[in-house]
Protein backbone atom coordinates (compact mmCIF):
# COMPACT_ATOMS: atom_id res chain seq x y z
CA UNK A 1 0.00 0.00 0.00
CA UNK A 2 2.70 2.59 0.66
CA UNK A 3 4.40 1.61 -2.77
CA UNK A 4 1.07 2.94 -4.39
CA UNK A 5 0.77 6.04 -2.14
CA UNK A 6 4.67 6.84 -3.25
CA UNK A 7 3.85 5.84 -7.08
CA UNK A 8 0.52 8.18 -6.74
CA UNK A 9 1.77 11.47 -4.80
CA UNK A 10 5.20 11.38 -7.48
CA UNK A 11 2.55 11.81 -10.17
CA UNK A 12 0.38 13.59 -8.49
CA UNK A 13 3.89 16.32 -7.99
CA UNK A 14 3.93 15.95 -12.01
CA UNK A 15 0.68 16.61 -12.62
CA UNK A 16 1.06 19.97 -10.54
CA UNK A 17 4.18 20.85 -12.50
CA UNK A 18 3.00 20.18 -15.45
CA UNK A 19 -0.44 22.08 -14.96
CA UNK A 20 1.35 25.21 -13.70
CA UNK A 21 3.36 25.04 -16.50
CA UNK A 22 0.91 25.09 -18.96
CA UNK A 23 -1.36 27.91 -17.24
CA UNK A 24 1.24 30.47 -17.35
CA UNK A 25 2.42 29.22 -20.91
CA UNK A 26 -1.51 30.22 -21.90
CA UNK A 27 -2.74 34.01 -23.57
CA UNK A 28 -4.73 35.77 -21.47
CA UNK A 29 -8.51 35.70 -22.01
CA UNK A 30 -8.93 39.56 -22.61
CA UNK A 31 -9.65 40.23 -25.69
CA UNK A 32 -8.11 43.40 -26.21
CA UNK A 33 -8.66 46.13 -28.95
CA UNK A 34 -9.02 43.16 -31.35
CA UNK A 35 -12.75 42.64 -30.33
CA UNK A 36 -13.51 46.34 -31.85
CA UNK A 37 -12.61 45.67 -34.66
CA UNK A 38 -14.29 42.42 -35.26
CA UNK A 39 -10.99 40.38 -34.63
CA UNK A 40 -13.22 37.69 -32.80
CA UNK A 41 -14.94 36.74 -35.67
CA UNK A 42 -12.32 36.13 -37.94
CA UNK A 43 -10.79 33.05 -39.20
CA UNK A 44 -8.50 32.54 -36.09
CA UNK A 45 -11.26 33.34 -33.56
CA UNK A 46 -13.03 30.66 -35.27
CA UNK A 47 -10.97 27.97 -35.31
CA UNK A 48 -8.82 28.67 -32.42
CA UNK A 49 -9.93 25.26 -30.96
CA UNK A 50 -7.13 23.57 -33.67
CA UNK A 51 -4.74 26.64 -32.62
CA UNK A 52 -1.93 25.72 -29.95
CA UNK A 53 -4.04 28.13 -27.63
CA UNK A 54 -7.16 25.36 -28.01
CA UNK A 55 -5.06 22.74 -27.37
CA UNK A 56 -3.12 24.22 -24.46
CA UNK A 57 -6.92 24.94 -22.82
CA UNK A 58 -7.35 20.96 -23.94
CA UNK A 59 -4.53 19.41 -22.11
CA UNK A 60 -4.91 21.98 -19.11
CA UNK A 61 -8.85 20.75 -18.66
CA UNK A 62 -7.21 16.81 -18.87
CA UNK A 63 -4.92 17.83 -16.32
CA UNK A 64 -7.17 19.29 -14.02
CA UNK A 65 -9.71 16.66 -14.20
CA UNK A 66 -6.63 14.12 -13.04
CA UNK A 67 -5.46 16.68 -10.37
CA UNK A 68 -8.56 16.49 -8.59
CA UNK A 69 -9.17 12.65 -9.10
CA UNK A 70 -5.58 12.19 -7.42
CA UNK A 71 -6.32 15.01 -4.62
CA UNK A 72 -9.26 13.10 -3.56
CA UNK A 73 -7.58 9.18 -4.05
CA UNK A 74 -4.71 10.98 -2.04
CA UNK A 75 -6.79 12.09 0.96
CA UNK A 76 -9.12 9.04 1.06
CA UNK A 77 -5.85 7.07 1.48
CA UNK A 78 -3.87 8.67 3.92
CA UNK A 79 -5.09 7.12 7.32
Amino acid sequence: MDVLKIVLTILFIIICVALTFLVLMQEGKSAGLGSIGGMAESYWGRNKGRSMEGVLVKITRILAIGFIILAVVLNLTIF
